[in-house]
């Protein structure tokens, strides 16, 4: 990702993900479910996808050809309180069926670089 100007944005340059990605696991996201349905698209790419009511089914592509699948689910949870502020979660869950380690992580380093918001 660039500035207008051609230079590499510094965030993008240091930003992280995590190393691994087991073939299930959970998160909690602190976002309205509409807020997850506006980048969720974005967050996936390229990839083949049909929503139904808090579900998401990807099928991930390697090398022109289908050799995997993600299923998200997702639902609303109560609201982490702190002090005076209040901030949404949502409950997701990710489950890859189809894909080794390094298919997972490529998947979701994309994906995770696309969902992450600003902080401190």
């Amino acid at each position: 990702m660039c500035w207008p100007f051609g230079r590499r944005l510094r965030a993008v340059e240091h930003a992280t993900v995590q190393s691994h990605y087991s073939a299930s696991f959970s998160r909690e996201m602190g976002c309205t479910e509409p807020e997850w349905l506006g980048w969720l698209p974005a967050a996936i790419g390229v990839h083949a996808w049909t929503q139904t009511t808090n579900a998401v089914d990807v099928a991930i592509q390697a090398d022109a050809q289908t050799t995997g699948r993600l299923r998200i689910t997702w639902r609303v949870g109560e609201p982490r309180v702190i002090a005076l502020a209040r901030i949404p979660r949502l409950l997701v869950d990710f489950v890859f069926e189809g894909l080794d380690d390094a298919q997972r992580y490529q998947f979701m380093r994309r994906f995770d670089l696309y969902m992450q918001r600003g902080g401190g």
